[in-house]
C-alpha cells in the first residue's frame, strides 16, 4: 500500500468519527456501551485496512466505463457517516433499542471482517478500479467457493451495520442504495473477468451460482 492509499484510508476513518462526534457528542457516544464498541471496531478495522494490501492501479486493462460508480460510492459513503448518527442523536427514524444496536455492532464487525478477508487473500489483485492486474489469476477457493464477490457482500452488511448500530430507518434505506452500484460493478467486473479467462471463469460460475448473497442472491 502506497503512502496515498494509507491517508486516503485515514482520513476516511477521521472524517466518519468527525461526523459522529459533531452528531452525538462525545461523551453521549462513549457512555453508550454500544456505540463505544462501534467505535473501537471501527478503530480496529482502519487500523487493519492499512495491512492488509489491495490497489487504485488501472493495471493491464480497466473498464473504464464503470467509474462512475466511485463517486456514487463516495456520496452514499458520506451519507452513511452523517446521517445515521445524526438520525440517532434527533430520534428522526429511530426504531427499537440496546437489542438494535449491539446487532448493528455484530453486523458492522463482520461485515468489516468479511470486506477486508478478500483484500488480504487477493493483493495486487484487488483494486478499487475494475482492472486485470499484471499476473493475475482467479481465486476460486475459501470465500470464493460459496459468494463470487465476498468483499462487496461484507460492504453491504457493513453498512447496515453501521446504520443498525444508530438504530436509523434513514441509514438502513441508504445502505440498501448501494445495490444498483455494487450490481453494476459485478456486471462490469464479471465482462472483464470472463473475457480474460474465458473458460475458467465460466466454470467458476457454475461452480459458485451465488453473486453477492449465499442462498439468496
Amino acid at each position: 500500500m502506497n503512502v496515498g492509499q494509507a491517508l486516503f484510508i485515514l482520513a476516511s476513518g477521521a472524517l466518519y468519527g468527525i461526523f459522529v462526534i459533531w452528531a452525538r457528542g462525545l461523551d453521549a457516544f462513549l457512555s453508550n456501551p454500544a456505540l463505544a464498541c462501534l467505535g473501537l471496531v471501527y478503530a480496529v478495522l482502519t487500523l487493519a485496512a492499512l495491512f492488509v494490501g489491495g490497489n487504485l492501479s488501472a493495471g493491464e486493462r480497466e473498464d473504464r466505463g464503470n467509474r462512475w460508480v466511485l463517486p456514487v460510492f463516495a456520496v452514499v459513503g458520506l451519507a452513511l457517516a452523517a446521517v445515521p448518527p445524526l438520525d440517532d442523536a434527533r430520534e428522526i427514524s429511530t426504531f427499537g433499542g440496546d437489542g438494535v444496536r449491539w446487532f448493528g455492532v455484530a453486523l458492522f464487525a463482520l461485515g468489516g471482517a468479511l470486506r477486508l478477508w478478500p483484500v488480504a487473500v487477493l493483493g495486487h489483485r484487488f483494486s478499487g478500479l475494475v482492472a486485470i492486474q499484471p499476473g493475475h489469476r482467479l481465486q476460486t477457493t475459501g470465500l470464493y467457493s460459496v459468494v463470487r464477490h465476498p468483499s462487496y457482500l461484507g460492504l453491504l452488511v457493513s453498512s447496515l451495520g453501521w446504520a443498525l448500530a444508530f438504530r436509523s430507518g434513514i441509514g438502513v434505506a441508504l445502505a440498501a442504495c448501494l445495490i444498483p452500484p455494487l450490481l453494476a460493478r459485478i456486471k462490469a467486473e464479471e465482462n472483464l473477468l470472463s473475457s480474460q479467462f474465458g473458460a475458467d471463469y465460466d466454470a467458476f460460475r457454475a461452480r459458485t451460482p451465488w453473486r453477492l448473497i449465499p442462498g439468496v442472491w
